[in-house]
């Protein structure tokens, strides 16, 4: 990029949200990847009319531009990997409304996840997508990558809390898809169009967010199993017997281990595998709930389901899990993250499957995640510096998504495809589908410069 463009992007921003050093480029050149790709300039926004300024000129002159939030995301999607523009929306934080009498807040896309619920449930509301990474986490991100959580199994993804979006197009103009209603058929849904497009079809400077009445009660329960097959068994029982409970997360043995080890917080590492479940709703009815599936365990084979009411002992048992991806992270050089989703009833077969490829390419596989609604992250450890291992791990991942295709699953659950899947893309969803997305792309950014690269 040369200087005089240099010169008219920071004219935008400001000498204070603008960087061309090696510095600031350095440091926007990461996502939760570990992959790298340096960006020409770092912006940061501060609002809508900024963001149109900045779309324009980038247009007019071909430069890629690149929008990013907290750089938490797993595939790559906010990577310059073009270069040109990282666009920092994390400036644009204001939470502009909550609007108790109609369930909605209105919200910037630089907004913490864990901010915005905290927020609302100090108003009596409750904002359900609840990424590992909600403590920094932005909602553009979550909107983006259209994000998933523990709590998908009763509450489902971001998609389904987005009402209406305000859109900064490739060509600087200004779109308002949506709106504040719960009900709003007026044309093609192009709300749901934008959440999960990873930022390849425009930049979101505003974001309505249905909202739902905050539960009245929760009660935790980890079950403690002697193997992974124990485990699978109960989440599959529990969804074919109705229970439906407010998150169902699945650790196996190596993530245990990994989490103690990190945390020490009194994981049981002799264990094969452990669930955290949650139930929320009338207190009431806690206690029913909270016998039904302490039941259901141990007819299932756990050694132990023992619950926890306090809110202390409640998120103790819940920094266990938000702390696995770190965890895991610590036991070898590299990972492979993979986020593969199966039917719950089949996370018995993914598991024993994908116990086969571990033993077949003799590597450490650790598995966790939302096991109630079928998403599993699959972390294959490994080490570049051992000749052919990071080669053995990466066959492994694509054998791990053959594995979920053949189970009517997912190559990716919430993830994302950004670049790390984008070779496989047309694997699960065939030729025209991918053809027909890249036609789309073309009509909302026609010079291609919104986060080029991705996806496809």
């Amino acid at each position: 990029m040369d200087n005089n463009l240099k010169k008219e992007f920071k004219s935008i921003v400001g000498s204070r949200n603008y960087s061309d050093g090696e510095a600031e480029r350095f440091c926007y050149s990461y996502d939760a990847t570990r992959l790298q790709y340096r960006p020409d300039i770092v912006i940061f926004a501060e609002n809508t009319e900024q963001v149109v300024r900045i779309a324009k000129l980038a247009n007019e002159n071909r430069i890629p531009l690149f929008p990013r939030g907290a750089g938490s995301g797993f595939s790559g999607g906010s990577l310059p990997v073009k270069g040109g523009v990282a666009l920092c929306l994390t400036k644009m934080n204001r939470i502009k409304e909550i609007d108790v009498a109609n369930l909605v807040a209105t919200v910037e896309p630089g907004v913490v996840n864990a901010d915005l619920r905290r927020a609302v449930e100090a108003r009596g509301l409750f904002y359900p997508p609840d990424p590992a990474s909600l403590e920094f986490s932005t909602i553009g991100g979550n909107v983006a990558e259209c994000a998933g959580g523990p709590t998908c199994i009763k509450y489902g993804v971001t998609r389904s809390y987005i009402l209406g979006l305000e859109v900064v197009l490739g060509t600087g103009d200004v779109i308002r898809p949506g709106g504040v209603l719960v009900k709003n058929v007026a044309g093609y849904d192009l709300v749901r169009l934008f959440c999960g497009s990873e930022g390849t079809l425009g930049i979101i400077t505003e974001i309505n967010l249905r909202l739902i009445p905050l539960p009245e009660g929760k009660t935790t329960i980890m079950a403690i199993f002697p193997s992974v097959e124990q485990a699978a068994k109960t989440v599959a029982r529990t969804v074919q017997s109705r229970i439906l409970p407010a998150a169902l997360e699945f650790m196996d043995a190596t993530c245990i281990m990994a989490v103690e080890r990190y945390k020490k917080i009194g994981l049981p590492t002799d264990a094969g595998a452990v669930l955290i479940i949650e139930a929320d709703g009338p207190a009431r009815v806690l206690a029913a709930q909270r016998e039904r599936i302490e039941s259901l365990c141990r007819e299932c084979g756990a050694i132990s389901a023992a619950s926890a009411d306090d809110e202390k002992e409640r998120e103790n048992l819940w920094q266990a899990r938000r702390a696995i991806s770190s965890a895991v992270s610590s036991l070898a050089p590299r990972k492979v993250n993979e986020d593969v989703a199966v039917p719950p009833a089949q996370i018995p077969e993914l598991l024993r499957r994908i116990d086969i490829v571990a033993k077949e390419m003799d590597l450490v596989i650790a598995n966790f995640g939302h096991a109630g609604d079928g998403n599993i992250h699959v972390n294959i450890l490994y080490d570049p510096d051992v000749q052919g291992m990071q080669k053995r791990a990466e066959d492994a991942a694509e054998r791990v998504f053959d594995i979920a295709l053949e189970l009517n699953g997912t190559i990716t659950g919430e993830h994302g495809v950004g670049i790390t899947k984008a070779d496989f893309l047309e694997k699960q969803i065939g030729r025209k589908q991918v053809e027909l997305m890249r036609a789309l792309k073309g009509v909302f950014d026609p010079n291609n410069i919104m986060n080029p690269g991705k996806i496809f």
